[in-house]
């Protein structure tokens, strides 16, 4: 037996040395280092001056961007129509001249159609040409309105007014005309045929081609608007979904606090309960559908549609969606089997966390500070996209029916009359085109955008590595207090946040810049293979898809590693290398239970996320879908009533995931200290466990059912003997 020791006690001496020496006993350590420095200096000067450029971009995208280009329609004068304290601010919709020329190849490469828009109180609603209104006053005064300013003229050329009016009716903020379909043939206003106005008469048909055109232009704008649309009509009750969502995370975590052994298997039982009415309710909007017309489409032939609540009218939807729930259903029911035993551990494990949290109540609202600062984030970042995006200005160019040497070309609206673009070609016009621009700004508007992005991803990842290293600091100082809470700060939470402000700010930055830069890196293939579809070969493919999956396992890591870093930077003030090479040292000398524990709690933690994002997200979707009568007249009328809902589920898990963050930080610091403990003392009078008699029974007298988990232990025992002994042994 005393030769299996010694064997046993060689074998782990060698298998740590080879993951680092183990942490020696020191008499002077009592938890997080009061005494220390700031680290990573040069980051954190890279990071300020980062900042500052942020802001300067801010400044320059606010002062240049006009955000009613988004919004409004523009005319042939660059105006906007509907704009409110404008002359134009009774006329909301855009009315063409001739939608058939919105047929011309040049609308899909100037995104313009080269007719004269303009502004109307409403859309034409009867067929009229300009030799019918001269003849019938009240003809002439509806005429009028769809003129520009100047009259009626006796010659067409002069282009003041539209050869023809046909019936049309406001689509998106623009004015198209009423198709229809009679007998299978195309009709626009009831009839087949209509006059142009210059005495030909054309088949409704040739209308089509220019409204599928003028369509193609604005089709991403159209479905962005309604959504726009959904958020102004909902967004008070959104904002109603993601308090409930927040009262919903709170309460189960006040009660995981108090009742963590009951809440954990209620919130299990409750995830498969609610997945399963998931199930049933798809069952029965597949088989209600059973018969409909139309409802037999197959996802191929009806292609890509703006309006997608068309998809919930088909069978096939609500089967995916039926199989993807039944699938997850089966792996948690598996997982759960297989993993009772480790569940158990995991559930004592959460019941320490939830002793440390009643220490440190502050942590459970300090998401709260995270989140309204990730909300900064966002909305500086949206708002400076929305102005960079905006900060162009308008290209008029030179249109014309007939042969002219200075078509499509720049153009100046103020003197065009009298230029000699127009003495050239009399019946040309000089009409807005577009929106851009060829000055030096306008050049790196693209530049400018990308460093807006990467931006975004560097501050909202400075924002949660603050929090991930202010709860460590937190926690820690729990775990290494010998009188808990005597010798604990008086507000841990507080010096735990200045502690990382005033010194590791540069480290926060370091670790966020590696992380930023690998997720800029995965945006940029997402991009890259999007413009590349339908280019691409299959080696192209091939390459792209095992680029995005190495770059999104690399992500996985880096994120693994900076959690684990930022807890010994909390403890030990070191620089980030020093600090993720000390974890992930650490880490490896207790793979066993790493591997069995920690990821089972995340796996408990991630089911409670679940449950409350299914809770919410069931609750919004008879509230907005209409489908209870006491809320039909209540819910807002939206074009996508789906909108609300995927942002309150969406809103829901992210703030779950911010509350159930202060368990996880809090499982995992608990767990580094843990095993830090077990290398500095032995649980001798000299050098007591720091730890408590339930934690280390949890994860130590737990771990031996895993061969090589006891082998792990002898030698953390073994290593933790006199220096006398282990001479003797050898």
């Amino acid at each position: 037996h005393i030769n299996q020791q010694k064997n046993k006690y060689f074998i782990m001496k060698r298998l740590n040395l080879s993951f680092g020496e183990p942490k020696k006993y020191d008499p002077n350590f009592k938890g997080p280092i009061q005494n220390r420095g700031c680290t990573d200096i040069v980051c954190c000067i890279l990071f300020i001056i980062a900042i500052l450029g942020y802001i300067a971009v801010g400044i320059l995208a606010w002062s240049q961007g006009d955000p009613r280009k988004v919004i409004y329609p523009t005319d042939s004068q660059g105006q906007f129509c509907g704009q409110a304290g404008t002359p134009l601010a009774n006329k909301p919709l855009l009315f063409y001249f001739n939608i058939m020329k919105c047929a011309s190849p040049m609308v899909l490469l100037e995104f313009q159609c080269p007719t004269t828009q303009m502004c109307v109180e409403k859309c034409p609603e009867t067929f009229m040409t300009l030799v019918k209104a001269y003849s019938n006053k009240k003809d002439f005064d509806h005429y009028k309105t769809f003129c520009k300013e100047g009259g009626i003229p006796k010659i067409l050329s002069l282009g003041l007014c539209p050869a023809m009016l046909i019936p049309s009716k406001p689509f998106t903020r623009r004015c198209f005309p009423a198709l229809g379909k009679t007998g299978g043939v195309v009709t626009v206003g009831n009839n087949s045929h209509f006059d142009d106005g210059r005495g030909n008469m054309r088949d409704a048909k040739d209308l089509v081609d220019g409204v599928k055109n003028a369509t193609v232009v604005i089709e991403a704008r159209q479905a962005v608007m309604k959504i726009f649309e959904d958020y102004t009509q909902s967004w008070y009750w959104i904002l109603i979904g993601l308090v409930i969502a927040m009262l919903t995370s709170l309460l189960f975590i006040v009660l995981l606090r108090f009742l963590a052994g009951i809440m954990v298997w209620v919130m299990v039982v409750m995830v498969i309960l609610v997945i399963g009415y998931g199930i049933f309710h798809c069952y029965m909007e597949y088989a209600a559908l059973k018969g409909e017309a139309g409802a037999n489409v197959t996802f191929q032939e009806l292609g890509f549609q703006t309006d997608f609540t068309i998809y919930l009218q088909i069978r096939q939807t609500w089967l995916a969606f039926m199989i993807i729930l039944a699938i997850v259903e089966v792996i948690i029911i598996l997982l759960l089997i297989f993993l009772r035993k480790r569940i158990l551990i995991a559930i004592a494990l959460i019941k320490e966390a939830s002793r440390a949290i009643g220490h440190v109540m502050s942590s459970l609202f300090y998401p709260l500070f995270t989140f309204l600062l990730l909300a900064m984030v966002i909305a500086y970042w949206a708002v400076t996209a929305v102005f960079l995006s905006t900060s162009n200005e308008p290209i008029y160019k030179v249109f014309n029916e007939t042969e002219c040497d200075h078509s499509r070309k720049t153009c100046e609206p103020a003197n065009y009359s009298t230029s000699a673009e127009k003495v050239q070609c009399p019946d040309s016009e000089c009409l807005f085109a577009f929106y851009g621009g060829e000055t030096a700004y306008h050049k790196y508007l693209i530049g400018l955008q990308f460093y807006n992005v990467f931006l975004f991803f560097w501050c909202a990842n400075f924002v949660t590595a603050l929090g991930q290293m202010t709860l460590a600091g937190a926690f820690a100082s729990y775990y290494w207090a010998v009188v808990k809470p005597d010798d604990m700060p008086a507000f841990p939470v507080f010096s735990s946040l200045g502690r990382s402000l005033r010194y590791h700010t540069g480290t926060l930055a370091f670790g966020s810049l590696i992380l930023s830069i690998i997720q800029i890196i995965r945006v940029f293939l997402e991009y890259l293979d999007h413009k590349l579809k339908g280019a691409q070969n299959k080696f192209t493919k091939f390459l792209l898809c095992c680029m995005k999956c190495c770059f999104w396992c690399l992500e996985k890591c880096i994120k693994f590693i900076n959690r684990n870093a930022y807890i010994m930077v909390a403890i030990y003030g070191k620089n980030f290398c020093s600090s993720a090479k000390d974890a992930f040292l650490l880490l490896m000398r207790n793979m066993i239970r790493v591997a069995i524990l920690d990821k089972v709690t995340d796996f408990l933690l991630f089911l409670g996320k679940l449950l409350i994002v299914g809770l919410v997200g069931i609750f919004a979707f008879f509230f907005f879908s209409g489908r209870v009568k006491a809320f039909e007249n209540t819910a807002p009328n939206l074009h996508y009533y789906w909108v609300p809902i995927l942002t309150v589920a969406v809103g829901s898990y992210l703030i779950a995931h911010g509350f159930f963050s202060v368990y996880a930080m809090c499982v995992d610091t608990l767990f580094l200290c843990f095993c830090e403990d077990l290398e500095r003392n032995d649980g001798s009078a000299a050098r007591p466990y720091y730890m408590s008699s339930t934690l280390r029974e949890i994860l130590w007298k737990t771990a031996p059912e895993d061969p090589s988990a006891r082998q792990q232990d002898d030698g953390d025992v073994l290593l933790k003997q006199p220096q006398s002994q282990e001479e003797e042994a050898a």
